[in-house]
């Protein structure tokens, strides 16, 4: 079993910048691909970005391709999203998961690939 616990949401003026965490409780989160999604009020959540365990691959949606950025410190089981030229737009409840891969390299944005979730955290973008 995995925890996932979402961190560094809050309330940001447009422009701005956040950075969430994910710190994970798994022994063996080196072997984790990754994701960020997140749902707004009234829509479906969707895709933001993913991770492979290695690190090496990552995968952006288009709404956030060249704002924002994820990363993983494997050493401390902790994945982020580093979110700049925030918009109102991103306002949502931002989620990390998590699935089980043996192939370093690979991630997913597909939301039914992932086995674990945190709880979330709210980011809000205001005009």
């Amino acid at each position: 079993q995995v925890q996932l616990v979402e961190s560094g949401g809050g309330l940001v003026q447009a422009g701005g910048s956040l950075r969430l965490s994910c710190a994970a409780s798994a022994r063996t989160f080196s072997r984790y691909a990754m994701g960020w999604f997140r749902q707004a009020p009234g829509k479906e959540r969707e895709f933001v970005a993913a991770i492979s365990w290695s690190g090496r691959s990552t995968y952006y949606a288009d709404s956030v391709k060249g704002r924002f950025t994820i990363s993983r410190n494997n050493a401390k089981n902790t994945m982020y999203l580093q979110m700049n030229s925030l918009k109102p737009e991103d306002t949502a409840v931002y989620y990390c998961a998590a699935f089980a891969t043996p192939v370093p390299n690979f991630y997913s944005h597909y939301e039914g690939r992932y086995d674990y979730w945190g709880q979330g955290t709210q980011v809000t973008v205001s005009s």
